[in-house]
């Protein structure tokens, strides 16, 4: 595989299928998302299950991130489905109301609201399609104005501009969920709507006591998508995994013009942070209904690449869309265009740079020393998966193979930028395991008699956080 850009799809009605979901993993799919906003647990599971059974067919390394709900900021249901509001008019979200709503007011899911709102405070509905202005509260009852109206069907998200809600990030399914997930054992696990490193601790504590029985470690994502999130994304960062530049709800609240730069200074800062980062919502979205892009989707998917993200990732494109294939390989070649274009900031980054950690440095000298002898490939011998993604946050052409005797880390890896994860089992000697990794790259045809390569690894053997050793090799 030439792409160094991963790519994560969500699964759904359109993908669900095991003919489709081959087709899927074979155009070029690194990362599965399971939507637990849709389904039931064992609907998860099954799903989980035949996404091993096809990933182990077809012969590739395949994750699985399980993504959380979240609270359930949205209104309740109308009588006939959906209403149609008119700018000017009165409008009520009313918390206490059990019946279907109508074209004056509706019930809430979310029966915080009143408590979070005040006159002024604008409140976006269905991804900002409708505009409200607060008016009054009174009790429980949120009177607003429609300032843009349109059709508001049932269960439509609420955002308030700038942000504010109060909705907590876990709720009571979303632990359940944890559950399932760990069960049947997610690489990922995706947060919504985190407002601080709290929210990712918790979820962590959760994901790490559910996951004992089978000493089953997660990696968490972040969805950034609330406004508190930002002034805070360093101390997320920290608490996390990775983070997911979650445009959606994210647009809503900080406003669309505001979200291209966000964009590149999460990805900045992930990076600069080791952490994983992934670009999602509306990438490919004319191909739910056309089997091309449009020119601006091109740009979009070509301009995260560029910026550096790990991932890009689809959503209602392949879950329900009806070119699901066809977007994952319109995807796949736009990173591999855009890669073309992207220049090594090596040297820079190394710039005035200082490691405290003898693994973090071999890791960065064998970056260094691997782009100025030009070797083919770079080989990172890891338990944890660590030095291979130490050496990912770093724009460099040469390959880097991360081999393990971990499925759970080689799994991990497929997220990582540049990272092809290969299994190989535990060597305690350190020139057999040297040996060994070399003749499993000459039988995947990645190197060939006179290739130069850089290896990495840990002596003594097998100890995860014990690189230590860089060495250049040349195949005889």
């Amino acid at each position: 595989m030439s792409r160094a850009t991963k790519i994560v799809a969500t699964l759904g009605p359109a993908s669900s299928d095991p003919v489709v979901l081959e087709r899927l993993l074979r155009a070029g799919v690194d990362v599965v998302r399971l939507n637990f906003s849709h389904g039931k647990a064992q609907d998860h599971i099954q799903l989980a299950n035949l996404v091993r059974e096809i990933a182990a067919k077809v012969g590739k390394p395949v994750a699985l991130m399980a993504d959380l709900q979240g609270p359930k900021i949205r209104v309740g249901k109308f009588v006939e489905g959906k209403v149609l509001l008119q700018a000017g008019a009165a409008f009520i979200l009313d918390a206490a109301r059990t019946e279907p709503g109508d074209f004056t007011a509706v019930g809430l899911d979310y029966k915080e609201l009143p408590r979070d709102v005040r006159p002024g405070d604008v409140l976006l509905l269905n991804d900002g399609l409708i505009k409200l202005t607060v008016e009054s509260v009174q009790g429980e009852c949120v009177h607003t104005r429609v300032v843009l109206g349109g059709v508001l069907s049932n269960n439509k998200g609420i955002n308030k501009a700038g942000g504010g809600l109060t909705a907590p990030a876990l709720t009571a399914k979303d632990m359940e969920d944890i559950k399932t997930a760990m069960a049947f054992g997610a690489e990922y696990l995706a947060v919504s709507f985190p407002k601080s490193a709290t929210d990712m601790e918790m979820a962590r504590q959760l994901a790490n006591v559910a996951g004992e029985p089978t000493r089953h470690k997660t990696a968490l994502i972040a969805k950034i998508e609330r406004s508190e999130a930002i002034p805070v994304l360093d101390q997320i960062l920290r608490a996390s995994d990775g983070i997911m530049v979650a445009r959606g709800d994210l647009a809503v609240e900080v406003g669309n013009a505001a979200v291209p730069a966000l964009q590149k200074k999460m990805i900045r800062m992930a990076r600069e942070m080791d952490k994983v980062v992934i670009t999602a919502t509306q990438m490919m979205e004319s191909m739910i209904l056309a089997p091309v892009p449009t020119r601006a989707e091109v740009s979009d998917v070509a301009n995260a690449v560029l910026d550096g993200t790990d991932a890009v990732m689809t959503s209602a494109e392949t879950a329900a869309g009806q070119y699901p294939v066809e977007t994952i390989e319109q995807m796949a070649q736009i990173a591999e265009e855009a890669e073309r274009a992207e220049e090594s900031t090596l040297e820079g980054d190394f710039k005035n740079k200082r490691f405290g950690r003898i693994d973090q440095a071999i890791a960065m000298g064998a970056l260094f020393t691997a782009h100025h002898l030009g070797c083919k490939v770079i080989i990172a011998l890891t338990e944890s998966g660590s030095t291979a993604l130490w050496m990912s946050r770093h724009n460099i052409k040469v390959p880097i193979y991360g081999l393990t005797s971990q499925v759970n880390s080689q799994r991990r890896m497929t997220l990582y930028r540049n990272v092809r994860p290969l299994l190989m089992p535990t060597v305690k000697d350190r020139d057999e395991a040297l040996a060994k990794a070399e003749a499993l790259l000459v039988e995947q045809g990645v190197l060939m008699p006179g290739d130069t390569y850089a290896i990495t690894c840990g002596e003594p053997m097998g100890y995860p956080g014990g690189t230590n050793m860089l060495k250049v090799c040349k195949v005889a």
